[in-house]
């Protein structure tokens, strides 16, 4: 998630959309989603899924950010399959 986030951070039109959000809480809520989705402790918090839409991220912008995701997870050999369900979680519908 750490990765995700500064790939993202990382990405002159999508910065400004971090600025005074609280990074460290963000992580820790899309790795309590996405970990909740994929079998781990179910998350206690109400889920994050679409947080990046109520930045106001156009979608174009909204899908670079799950394509940071994918390439994030890709480095780590995540299989296929399950990439495509952790960008549709973290899209908001999965």
């Amino acid at each position: 998630m750490i990765r995700w986030l500064r790939l993202v951070a990382a990405d002159a039109e999508l910065a400004p959309y971090l600025i005074g959000i609280d990074r460290p809480h963000l992580v820790g809520r899309l790795t309590e989603q996405l970990g909740a989705a994929f079998g781990g402790p179910v998350a206690t918090r109400r889920p994050t899924g679409g947080h990046w839409r109520r930045l106001g991220l156009t979608e174009e912008q909204h899908l670079r950010v799950l394509d940071y995701l994918a390439a994030s997870l890709y480095r780590h050999d995540v299989p296929f399959d399950v990439i495509v369900v952790a960008q549709r979680i973290a899209a908001g519908r999965g």
